[in-house]
């Protein structure tokens, strides 16, 4: 192909916030995949393609897509800029859904599996595109709040669902952008902040339902110059919709939230902080062992982070550092500790990053480091203490531990020529435990523009994991943990097209997992000294997954703007076949029960001045079957579950109906734990 002009580079000056050198309509630029476009945002620099240098498609979809700063990497990108795809649900979108808590709102993801054990966040276990919830990264404000002891408790996030800006969800491994423990994907919750610059304001809300239900919650926001603070708290409560076989509830809860954030910001310098804390106790059911009908659990979660950025010269820095504590009690036997004694837990995990960034000729580069302590005292996970710690509260003491490090380095180069955006990079990762040496996880991605509205993508990238502490040690209620279990390892490849107009959105996207050492529980058959069949912690070996996800949106306001019934709708489908060669009569728990088949849609109408209707649909195929407490297996029942909100909104206040189930299904998520039926909550809130 031959130019008309020579392609020429721009050089970044110290002043350099601009991203885009252009030459007629051929364009270089050198981005860091996240934190560079971001930082020229901040400085009042748009991140956005000069029209000069842009094509059409991308002038379009300016116009039509709001600007969202991906934060939920190192460096923040705008969602349209991103070379990989990246579904964001924003704030309008989390309000609208019937929903009450930020994990079902992960329910309108179609690669996403949300598998509950009880309702409203009660124990929700969330993977993509066939993991496990071990497998993911959780973050809040790009801060990685993993808990290495189980995934069980990853989300339970200490904001409420009215503190959300956005939820960003991230498909596939991603390294060197999320973090080793980004295994099949990533979702960052990003909190908002007040409209305004100045002045203060407060908001309320308070909801009622079925089984017992009430939950409230508060917020305030003071802005003055150029500090910003907000404070919110929460708390919830319900019954439950099960007894156990002696007539006791075994699957009420009751949550508390609260939630601090503030900001600083001048012409040199960024700075963000938080700290959260949330407390649940729920009744565990058969969540854990289908043999104990009266489970029960506590939980807490305390994080603190802070987050600084530098925004003059060529040369810049992206600090941060944090602390998060998890602390779980668990009762086998719901409050009767003569028989089974319960299990304590506390994780402590301190972290640090440093990322920077410089321009060159070439493009801009990133690198950084990372180092993550974790460090666990329990009674009944790890090794045997040399000196045991006080369990408060209690005449027990932890008397086993864990404790390892983590150090991860990451280089990454990104440039785009004309329509053609190319990002690469490694992570080198080192882990203390088992004494494991230095691993390289290469990756990449490109996008290239096709034409007006069309655009293709593909990519490369390989992660690993490090076995959770209960995978590690968890041996008891019929359990046996392989306290030599190896990391898990998966690289994959990922090609789509997506399409953007105005009023329409559609995309694509096929994958390929490829597993090394994947780690699940399993049942074999194998019995234990009392008789009984247990479950064990094994490496699976090798495993490959193939997946095809297509999602299509419809923007009716724009597109038949004469008709005002219907405001949009959006439809997805995601299938997944996995291949795996295991002995007949192996039931798993995680690796081999997954979605194959996940279809939503959801509908939003105006019916009548200030009154709206949203409904949700899903479809789920389940493979993968269970055993009841009779040892007899069963396979997953396929279900649809219908979902609506009916709301009136004013200026300063709304009120909402919500019905979940609302045609009554028997379903599960997991074998043995039923899910409630039909779930009503009415609701109001107020915003000062």
């Amino acid at each position: 192909m031959i130019r008309r002009k020579p392609l020429k580079f721009k050089r970044f000056g110290n002043k350099g916030y601009s991203l885009f050198g252009v030459l007629g309509r051929e364009v270089l630029v050198g981005t860091l995949s996240v934190s560079t476009l971001a930082h020229a945002k901040a400085a009042g620099i748009s991140t956005q393609p000069d029209k000069a240098g842009a094509d059409s498609a991308v002038v379009a979809s300016t116009r039509e897509l709001q600007v969202v700063e991906v934060r939920g990497s190192r460096a923040p990108l705008t969602q349209r800029q991103q070379a990989r795809r990246i579904t964001v649900l924003s704030r309008d979108e989390i309000q609208a859904a019937p929903v009450q808590s930020v994990n079902d709102v992960l329910k309108l993801v179609a690669g996403a599996d949300v598998r509950q054990k009880g309702p409203m966040g009660a124990l929700t276990d969330v993977s993509i595109r066939g993991g496990s919830s071990e497998q993911i990264a959780v973050l809040l404000n790009g801060i990685n709040i993993c808990d290495p002891q189980t995934g069980h408790n990853a989300f339970d996030y200490p904001v409420d669902k009215a503190d959300i800006d956005h939820i960003e969800v991230l498909e596939g491994p991603a390294a060197r952008v999320y973090g080793t423990s980004s295994l099949v994907g990533a979702v960052n919750i990003v909190t908002r902040r007040a409209a305004s610059r100045q002045g203060a304001g407060a908001s309320a809300r308070i909801e009622g339902g079925s089984y017992g239900y009430l939950s409230a919650g508060a917020r305030a926001d003071v802005a003055s110059g150029r500090l910003y603070q907000s404070l919110s708290g929460s708390c919830l409560r319900s019954d439950g919709y099960s007894r156990s076989e002696a007539g006791r509830l075994n699957a009420d809860y009751k949550t508390g939230k609260a939630f601090y954030q503030g900001a600083y910001s001048d012409p040199d310098l960024d700075i963000q902080w938080h700290a959260g804390l949330s407390l649940k106790d729920y009744g565990s059911n058969t969540f854990y062992s289908v043999r104990y009908d009266d489970q029960f659990e506590h939980t807490l979660k305390a994080t603190t982070a802070l987050q600084a950025q530098t925004k003059r010269g060529g040369f810049h820095l992206r600090p941060a550092i944090y602390w998060n504590r998890n602390m779980d009690r668990f009762e086998l036997i719901r409050g009767d500790e003569s028989k089974v004694p319960f299990n304590y837990h506390r994780t402590d995990i301190f972290g640090a990053n440093l990322n920077a960034w410089f321009d060159s000729p070439l493009g801009r580069t990133a690198l950084g480091m990372e180092l993550r302590y974790e460090d666990m005292v329990s009674t009944t996970l790890g090794e045997t203490l040399v000196r045991p710690r006080h369990v408060h509260h209690t005449s027990r003491d932890y008397t086993r531990g864990l404790d390892r490090t983590n150090l991860q380095l990451f280089v990454e180069h990104n440039i785009v020529i004309s329509r053609l955006t190319l990002s690469a990079g490694i992570t080198a990762v080192e882990n203390s435990q088992a004494d494991m040496n230095l691993r390289v996880y290469p990756g990449w991605d490109a996008s290239w523009q096709l034409a007006d509205g069309w655009k293709l993508f593909a990519g490369y990238n390989a992660s690993l994991r490090m076995p959770s502490f209960t995978e590690l040690y968890y041996s008891v209620g019929g359990h046996k943990a392989d306290s030599h279990l190896r990391p898990e390892e998966l690289s994959a490849v990922e090609a789509g097209l997506k399409y953007s107009r105005a009023g329409v959105q559609a995309e694509t996207n096929v994958f390929h997992n490829h597993y090394k050492n994947l780690i699940d529980w399993i049942n074999d058959g194998s019995i234990d000294p009392e008789g009984k069949e247990y479950w064990q912690s094994v490496n699976f070996g090798k495993i490959n997954a193939t997946g095809l996800e297509v999602n299509a949106a419809l923007d009716f306001a724009t597109l038949l703007p004469s008709q005002h019934l219907l405001k949009s709708m959006s439809a997805g489908w995601c299938w997944i076949n996995q291949k795996q060669d295991s002995k007949p009569g192996v039931v798993s728990q995680y690796a081999l029960e997954y979605l194959r088949n996940k279809f939503t849609a959801s509908a939003a109408f105006h019916l009548w001045r200030n009154l709206d209707l949203r409904a949700d649909w899903r479809l789920q195929h389940r493979v993968g079957g269970y055993k009841d407490i009779d040892g007899r297996l069963h396979g997953y029942q396929t279900y649809g579950i219908l979902d609506g909100r009916l709301a009136w909104t004013e200026q300063k206040w709304n009120v909402y109906l919500v019905a979940n189930n609302l045609l009554n299904r028997d379903y599960a998520d997991y074998g043995n734990v039923r899910q409630p039926g039909r779930w009503m909550v009415a609701g109001a809130a107020i915003t000062l």
